[in-house]
């Protein structure tokens, strides 16, 4: 029931053949480009409606403890339109809690965090402390791809901030439409490969004058920062030039916070 397409970034189509299954996927290659990129010229919605659920997924994730028909039974049975399996614990590069695995849960909605910058309680109504799923490893519904899919943008490789956003596409309440699935869960690995590895560091500074040594990993975050400042700046222009826009979630903070001042009074 699933079709899958690998996205080759770094050219290397042959190394898959030893992989049985490898023969019966799809195989489209470009030279370093991310899979956002690829998603936006070949995930167009009307191509993938035939299917019910979109998996976009990096290519460093450990799925032994995963399998995607348990995975769907429960986004369905709990009406899940955004998801993503859970973090193992031991995973590398955890950025937010909410993707952490609850060993004794089915899934979870929602985490409370009091200890760094963000603060997540029951009052908390958004990204990153409920209604959130991280770029590494999200499951979209048909209607919700719809939406993300146009949220992509055509110029930003990197799909930095999407994820706070993702939120507006779950076709309903964030906090119930979107979820991370704990039973189901996989290991991220953290192998950073988009652009290669970082360039050998100079034994000397001779070398590092002659061969201009450049850190292909620094280079990366700086323009995956720097596209998410655009992204941002765009995302505050359109609301301001959309004169029909309401923020759906808008009113809930707002009827929220008149509850929580009733409640000290």
């Amino acid at each position: 029931n699933f079709t899958i397409i690998l996205f080759h970034y770094d050219g290397n189509v042959d190394g898959w053949w030893d992989l049985e299954w490898s023969k019966n996927a799809a195989h489209i290659v470009a030279q370093n480009q991310t899979k956002w990129w690829f998603a936006k010229r070949f995930l167009h919605p009307a191509v993938v409606s035939i299917y019910d659920y979109i998996f976009l997924w990096d290519e460093d994730l450990g799925v032994d403890n995963f399998h995607p028909g348990r995975y769907l039974k429960i986004v369905k049975s709990e009406g899940l339109e955004i998801s993503q399996p859970a973090l193992d614990p031991n995973s590398t590069g955890i950025h937010h809690r909410i993707t952490v695995r609850l060993r004794t849960n089915k899934l979870h909605r929602r985490v409370w965090e009091v200890r760094g910058s963000t603060k997540c309680s029951e009052e908390s109504e958004g990204p990153p402390c409920t209604g959130f799923v991280e770029g590494m490893a999200p499951v979209f519904s048909r209607s919700a791809w719809y939406c993300a899919w146009h949220l992509i943008q055509n110029d930003l490789v990197h799909g930095w901030g999407m994820d706070m956003k993702l939120g507006y596409c779950a076709q309903g309440d964030r906090t119930k439409k979107v979820g991370v699935v704990d039973s189901e869960y996989v290991v991220h690995q953290g192998i950073q490969t988009l652009g290669g590895a970082s360039a050998r560091k100079a034994s000397s500074p001779e070398e590092s004058m002659k061969k201009h040594t450049v850190d292909m990993r620094a280079e990366i975050r700086r323009q995956s920062t720097s596209e998410l400042q655009i992204f941002k700046r765009r995302w505050e222009q359109a609301v301001k030039e959309d004169k029909n826009w309401a923020d759906p979630f808008w009113k809930k903070r707002r009827r929220n916070r008149r509850r929580n001042q009733r409640l000290h009074i």
